[in-house]
């Protein structure tokens, strides 16, 4: 998928992904071998540099003994043909896992957002005439060379162009067509200046992709089903649920919302989305104390509220993993 959209990293991609070793001359030390996963993981997944959480998360899946120790205990390990080979595919995995129940955002950008603008001339005229209003910023028909790295920036990501920081050879494009300097151009000459820096900056990302990740949280039920798959782990919050509900309940009704209260608070602490996220969440809840409320099911004892609660969080992971929840972190 191009940067018109987001892509969502879920592990997919990997889980097709037969990685093999590379021709070794005898053994490979745990370092070598991880810089080799983390080259094969990420050519699977358009080039993203995986953040260092993740492969973190990953290695201690598949070592022995959590920690910083072990960690550096296996990178000055050296490991066989047969072990490397057997680490690498589980390290893969493991990394897939990790994404399964943390998924990923991103945006691929590989030029094609930029050669829509550039093929269509009327497109490429609105573009070039709205970038050039907005740099105008005292609208004196004006604006100096050096305006165009601003233009390129205002554009981002959702336009296809990468951050200067991602990918720095705009900096290049920029000094080749001598976009720099106080020389003032009016709206036609920046039109002109900008067609090139835009196609070359396009043909440069369709041979290097950047991939961007975005400061968004997919919740798609994984944490609930990990809670309801751990008896002890939902004992604590049917527990937590207890504390507050003792004060009283006269029937479904005062359980539904005292539960849905409960949930709307600390939902976030075992994997349901921000109750204040959007309008989906608000829908979900919705869709699910519904459900819950039509089965005409009066909770009367603890245990029956036990039970309660596991048919309302099996439903909410149900409706997640069916329609994710995309909760922006930045927001």
């Amino acid at each position: 998928m191009s940067e018109s959209g987001l892509t969502v990293l879920d592990g997919t991609h990997l889980r097709s992904f037969n990685p093999s070793l590379p021709e070794l001359n005898g053994s490979v030390s745990g370092a070598q071998l991880l810089e080799i996963a983390d080259s094969k993981a990420s050519t699977s997944l358009f080039g993203l540099s995986l953040p260092q959480n993740l492969k973190a998360s990953a290695l201690s899946r598949v070592i022995a003994g959590p920690g910083d120790h072990a960690d550096v205990t296996f990178r000055q390990t050296e490991l066989d043909k047969d072990k490397a080979s057997k680490f690498l595919s589980d390290y893969i995995s493991a990394i897939a896992d990790e994404l399964k129940d943390d998924p990923l955002v991103v945006s691929i950008l590989d030029g094609n957002t930029l050669k829509m603008f550039l093929e269509d001339e009327d497109d490429y005229a609105m573009l070039a005439e709205n970038l050039f209003t907005d740099m105008d910023i005292e609208d004196k028909g004006k604006i100096c060379k050096n305006e165009l790295r601003n233009a390129l920036v205002h554009m981002g990501v959702e336009m296809g162009i990468p951050p200067f920081s991602e990918f720095p050879l705009l900096n290049d494009i920029l000094k080749k067509h001598g976009a720099e300097g106080e020389e003032e151009l009016g709206q036609a000459q920046f039109a002109e200046l900008l067609q090139p820096i835009l196609q070359e900056t396009a043909d440069a990302l369709s041979e290097n992709h950047v991939v961007i990740i975005h400061n968004v949280k997919v919740v798609n039920g994984s944490k609930l089903r990990k809670l309801l798959a751990d008896e002890k782990q939902f004992d604590n919050v049917v527990e937590r649920v207890l504390q507050e509900t003792k004060s009283g309940k006269d029937g479904l009704q005062k359980t539904t919302e005292l539960i849905r209260s409960f949930f709307e608070k600390h939902g976030k602490d075992f994997g349901l989305p921000p109750s204040e996220s959007n309008d989906a969440v608000i829908l979900l809840y919705d869709a699910v104390f519904s459900e819950v409320e039509n089965e005409e099911s009066v909770v009367k004892a603890d245990n029956e509220l036990r039970e309660y609660m596991k048919d309302v969080l099996k439903k909410f992971a149900e409706q997640l993993e069916d329609n994710p929840i995309y909760c922006d972190l930045d927001d």
